[in-house]
């Protein structure tokens, strides 16, 4: 089955561990594919000794944005050297390299026929900035066999993969402390 979580609420990645964390309870193997983050986040510190789970990043420990897509001065205020601002349908091309790379990765795990659970965490935001193509990330998951259940997360699915999912789910934002001004805390968000 291949299983979307998306949407601009939170929870889409805890999801994904949630559904891992329950997949080597049952004895399963699972590769934990993280596009767009480097290894800063407090999660990936368990991921990494669990055994039965492979955790492979493949991002930079800053966030990016198209050109307009971010207020100048929320950019100055709230992100700082945390972001990377680049103009529409240009993103670095060291980081289109660097997801191609985790895609080349994840190919590799699936030819080991060792994992029975792929997670492909934030690949909706890479498809969304142009980091990766539909023909690429479609090319990968034609190359799943069907009895790995595959798991791609992150906003902004598009409606190619929505359709071609079996489950999607949405997480809705309602409601977020963000907007309090109360930024990620450390094992909540980070």
């Amino acid at each position: 089955m291949l299983q979307i979580y998306t949407g601009n609420g939170k929870g889409k990645t805890t999801a994904a561990i949630g559904l891992s964390i329950r997949a080597i309870g049952a004895g399963m193997n699972v590769y934990f594919a993280q596009f767009m983050k480097s290894l800063a986040y407090s999660e990936q510190k368990i991921l990494q000794k669990l055994p039965g789970i492979t955790l492979k990043t493949s991002g930079k420990p800053y966030f990016i944005a198209e050109e307009g897509m971010v207020d100048k001065e929320k950019i100055k205020k709230e992100w700082g050297e945390d972001i990377v601002v680049f103009p529409k349908n240009n993103p670095p091309a060291d980081y289109i390299k660097l997801v191609r790379n985790g895609i080349d990765e994840v190919k590799k795990a699936v030819l080991s026929s060792k994992y029975n659970l792929i997670i492909l965490d934030e690949i909706n935001v890479a498809l969304f900035f142009g980091l990766v193509n539909q023909a690429e990330v479609e090319q990968l998951l034609n190359s799943i066999p069907h009895n790995i259940e595959v798991v791609c997360t992150g906003r902004n699915a598009p409606d190619w993969l929505i359709q071609r999912a079996d489950l999607v789910t949405e997480m809705k934002l309602v409601k977020h402390y963000f907007d309090k001004g109360i930024m990620g805390r450390k094992g909540i968000e980070d």
